[in-house]
């Protein structure tokens, strides 16, 4: 990535988004989530590589929230408990930077592949 790419090119594809980020991307495309939720989800889906405390966790959030990528939403399920905080949806251009992080895997993934065999290494 050149540096003259901004925060605002997390949907352009090439753009690298980093680990927390991303998990926190993909556990918002499940649907809505409170911040907990999502806290929890993201310490699950990365098999507990990825484990945020709160204050990391609100500051990945308000900067996804800063770029466009994700709002907060009245969506809750009608047997939500009132007690819990804010939830927290994709938008359409976090869905973007979503599937173009998923493109960008998918190449990394495809040359090494493409491997000479021998070349790539212990499996």
């Amino acid at each position: 990535m050149d540096r003259s790419t901004g925060p605002h090119d997390r949907d352009r594809p090439g753009y690298a988004l980093k680990p927390a980020p991303f998990h926190v991307l993909l556990a918002l495309a499940e649907g809505a989530a409170h911040g907990y939720a999502l806290m929890q989800a993201v310490r699950a889906r990365s098999g507990g590589e990825i484990s945020l405390g709160t204050a990391s966790f609100y500051r990945h959030l308000a900067r996804l929230m800063d770029e466009g990528l994700v709002v907060e939403t009245d969506d809750r399920p009608e047997d939500d408990d009132p007690r819990r905080g804010t939830y927290y949806r994709l938008t359409p251009r976090g869905r973007r930077a979503l599937a173009a992080e998923r493109s960008r895997l998918a190449s990394l993934v495809a040359a090494i592949d493409a491997l000479n065999p021998a070349r790539r290494g212990p499996a």
